[in-house]
């Protein structure tokens, strides 16, 4: 996996104006059956691959904290919601709520996250790559095959499934 890591950026990089493109026209023309499709690939895709040997999100990037997310998290940890803000979170420019440092702190040594039953929504969601109207994320889709080898994966084979 770790070789897999180091691979990543430079060939999402590589792919990065080609993956452009295509999102751009699968935007205007999104296909009828687009949204079963990235489930298909989506479910193929985590079958073979395993979060834990990689956990490179948690590493690299921190997730938006919605209001529900701290008050779940803040409930499951025993604190009050100011104070798990003022103790693992910060604003960023979009006046969301993200961790203040990353690797992410309820990510252990073993890749295993502290919180998982109570993660917040974007932990859960992400790589996003099952998501319904999938056309209108290919932004964050873009910047989550730079991290995620399963998300660069899915897109390649996607490329491979769509009409030319």
């Amino acid at each position: 996996m770790e070789d897999i890591l180091k691979e990543l950026p430079g060939k999402a990089k590589d792919k990065h104006n080609e993956n452009k493109r295509f999102f751009a026209k699968l935007k205007k023309r999104p296909p009828k059956n687009l949204d079963y499709v990235m489930q298909e690939l989506h479910e193929n895709e985590f079958e073979r691959t395993d979060c834990l040997q990689c956990a490179n999100c948690c590493k690299t990037t921190g997730p938006l904290f919605t209001k529900a997310d701290i008050e779940r998290i803040s409930k499951h940890l025993r604190l009050k919601p100011q104070k798990f803000i003022a103790t693992y979170l910060k604003l960023d420019e979009e006046h969301d709520y993200v961790l203040q440092e990353v690797p992410c702190t309820f990510l252990g040594t073993d890749n295993h996250c502290s919180i998982y039953n109570v993660r917040p929504k974007a932990c859960r969601e992400f790589p996003h790559t099952d998501r319904k109207k999938f056309y209108q994320i290919s932004n964050l889709t873009l910047k989550n095959a730079f991290i995620c080898p399963a998300a660069f994966n899915i897109v390649e084979e996607l490329k491979k499934r769509m009409p030319k």
